[in-house]
């Protein structure tokens, strides 16, 4: 077993302090509604750590302090973790859970406390999986090395036999808050089905059309260059995948990031971005008959009093929000729980269209839109993002708007 842990930013840049720099303004944070600070959603903002000369090497972890506030009111402080843009990179994105009010100004400081190793990724060579935990136990689990079917033939009706493929790239299980598993792999009706996954039922290239959603002539394959990190805040990984056609020829490089958050009593967080890009020309990919299913593939165990919402707001809305919940009893489960699902607008061909299969226990944002074939480029790869939402309970739908539009405001892009 190896743990890859995340470092936390002032030990992996080593910055000293240096006479004479000017300090850094304060920052301005996202500002994010005060009904849903009890659900702590994530939140970021650029910056360059090497413009903070009190950050020095072998501090604590990060920390966010309200600035100017009496001592009559005590300072709101918040954890902070820096993920970098490359791993020895100043540059990157300050994360925090805002479970407090961003208005007015903040400072950025190292406290004396050691980082925190709540959040961790777990590495097991003998299986390929990657642990994804919290304090030990296990919140996903990503399915990078290809996983055969073995004694699981059996069970499968002989129509089946040509979907029960061996696979990769994938998460099962997710957990649950009172850690009942609420995906399925391998169900005997769809055995080509596989937790949450991303993967179109259309691939076309020079070689014809392949289907990566049932197994069928392209695969995604792992190339070994996977890595995970850990904090107090999150824990990821980060792995590359190749689409082949039937295993001789390379089409797509994909790039797939996974990052659980630090659950609290409303929930847990779980953020997915997926990169493609072309290594040929000539490469797309679109839903079943281009209308149908394709793009983020999410099955869930057998739900009891199963409920689905699938939102979005009209054309105009700004911002325009789209979002979708699966909520029910999970086998083992204590109370009902949701799974919410947020598309990211800056996802192409935004919103796309929510499709559900209530009998499967099937829910997910499609991509691209209906009726089209999305070319992918070598020179420009497809950027995919969504934000996942483990719940207690019901929610309204005036509280899942709030936190789509901080999902919204809450990825800063890199400027170019």
């Amino acid at each position: 077993m190896k743990t890859l842990q995340f470092l936390e930013a002032a030990a992996i840049l080593g910055i000293l302090a240096s006479a004479g720099r000017a300090e850094p303004p304060p920052l301005q944070l996202p500002p994010v509604a005060n009904a849903i600070l009890k659900c702590a959603p994530p939140m970021g903002t650029r910056i360059e750590l090497s413009k903070y000369s009190d950050i020095k090497a072998g501090l604590g972890q990060l920390e966010l302090r309200a600035a100017g506030e009496t001592a009559a009111a005590p300072a709101r402080s918040l954890t902070a973790q820096f993920l970098p843009d490359t791993p020895k990179s100043s540059e990157g994105i300050l994360w925090w859970l805002a479970s407090e009010t961003t208005e007015g100004r903040w400072t950025l400081s190292a406290s004396s406390q050691q980082p925190e190793e709540r959040m961790r990724a777990v590495h097991y060579p003998a299986t390929g999986r990657w642990h994804l935990t919290e304090t030990g136990a296990l919140v996903l689990a990503y399915n990078y090395q290809t996983n055969d079917p073995g004694n699981r033939l059996a069970s499968i009706h002989p129509d089946y036999l040509k979907y029960a493929k061996a696979r990769s790239d994938y998460i099962h299980p997710l957990m649950g808050l009172d850690g009942e598993e609420m995906t399925l792999d391998w169900p005997v009706d769809h055995p080509h089905h596989r937790g949450i996954y991303w993967a179109w039922p259309e691939v076309e290239c020079g070689e014809g059309r392949g289907d990566l959603h049932a197994l069928q002539r392209v695969f995604a394959r792992p190339t070994g260059r996977c890595s995970g990190q850990g904090g107090p805040l999150f824990a990821q990984v980060s792995a590359e995948n190749i689409w082949w056609w039937e295993d001789r020829k390379p089409l797509v490089r994909e790039q797939a990031s996974l990052r659980i958050w630090r659950a609290n009593e409303a929930g847990r967080w779980v953020d997915l971005e997926f990169q493609f890009t072309a290594l040929e020309d000539g490469v797309t990919v679109a839903r079943r008959e281009t209308k149908l299913y394709g793009g983020l593939n999410v099955r869930l165990s057998a739900v009891k009093d199963q409920q689905i919402i699938c939102h979005t707001d009209p054309a105009g809305t700004t911002p325009r929000i789209a979002w979708a919940d699966l909520n029910g009893l999970f086998p083992g489960g204590r109370r009902p729980t949701g799974l919410a699902i947020f598309q990211h607008p800056t996802n192409p061909d935004y919103p796309g269209e929510w499709v559900k299969f209530e009998g499967l226990n099937w829910l997910q944002p499609t991509f691209p839109e209906s009726g089209t074939r999305y070319a992918l480029k070598k020179d420009r790869p497809l950027t995919l993002k969504y934000r996942l939402w483990i719940h207690a309970g019901q929610v309204e739908e005036t509280e899942m708007a709030q936190l789509g539009s901080a999902y919204a405001n809450s990825l800063p892009v890199k400027p170019h």
